[in-house]
């Protein structure tokens, strides 16, 4: 039986895995399905419909899961999924989607920290972090092992590629390419990510081809950066690099086009 405290308030259509705890004044509303290993500290409220997968963690005053705050919601089922381990902490907010034929997607081991939020149709890859304050408006798509530094804002329908970083109180009004540092208000490409390659395995010849990528596509301002990819591309030592094939099909995929 799940461990559910006895001021906690569940809905009837709500499904609890066995082994959830539900600590002191926490709200579990419809249709919300809880996976194995689940833990609400006290105070959390959980809407639906929303599922989350196994050993998710809540803390106090997160709020995951209600209505979207886009105004165009007309009031029908709408939907939130949630993966594996992920950790929402104080105060955090995710917003369920706008329309029932769209989602929000959180994938697994993220972590949220305090006062962060993650609004309709966002989807947020695996190993994410999100610093406190960080604002992800709806519609925003965040790559694997992306960090989104505190007090940051993104713009509606920006994406920021996988294991890049965006610098804390930065402002993200376009896409922020793959493997790379944005910071500023307005944001700006800094350079390569490094130090968070090398954290996570990168090989010395991966990280020297994206870097060999950002010279060439990113530090001349005056150059137009889509006819400088076959260049990169007809590189004999970095141009056939899995990485850089990444990087491009960033860009060249990019509707709201990038930051440089």
């Amino acid at each position: 039986m799940a461990q559910i405290h006895p001021t906690a308030i569940i809905d009837p259509t709500a499904e609890l895995a066995d082994d959830v705890k539900v600590g002191p004044y926490c709200i579990i509303g419809p249709h919300v399905k809880l996976g194995e290993g689940c833990v609400l500290h006290n105070h959390v409220v959980l809407g639906g419909p929303s599922t989350f997968g196994k050993g998710n963690e809540f803390f106090p005053f997160s709020v995951i899961g209600l209505k979207t705050q886009d105004l165009k919601y007309k009031g029908e089922p709408t939907w939130l999924e949630v993966g594996d381990y992920n950790v929402f902490r104080e105060n955090c907010n995710i917003n369920r989607s706008t329309t029932p034929e769209t989602k929000t997607i959180i994938g697994s081991h993220n972590l949220f920290l305090i006062n962060s939020h993650a609004g309709h149709e966002c989807v947020i890859g695996n190993h994410c972090i999100l610093s406190g304050f960080a604002a992800v408006a709806g519609h925003c798509t965040v790559g694997d092992w992306a960090i989104i530094g505190g007090c940051s804002a993104m713009h509606q329908f920006v994406r920021v590629g996988e294991h890049a970083m965006v610098g804390g109180a930065a402002r993200i009004t376009q896409d922020v390419a793959p493997y790379m540092i944005a910071e500023g208000n307005p944001a700006m490409l800094r350079t390569v990510n490094t130090v968070g390659l090398q954290r996570r395995g990168f090989s010395e010849e991966d990280i020297k081809a994206l870097k060999f990528a950002y010279r060439k596509l990113f530090l001349n301002k005056k150059d137009v950066v889509t006819d400088k990819i076959p260049e990169v591309l007809a590189d004999a030592t970095y141009g056939s690099n899995p990485r850089i094939a990444t990087l491009i099909n960033f860009l060249q995929t990019s509707e709201r086009s990038f930051l440089r």
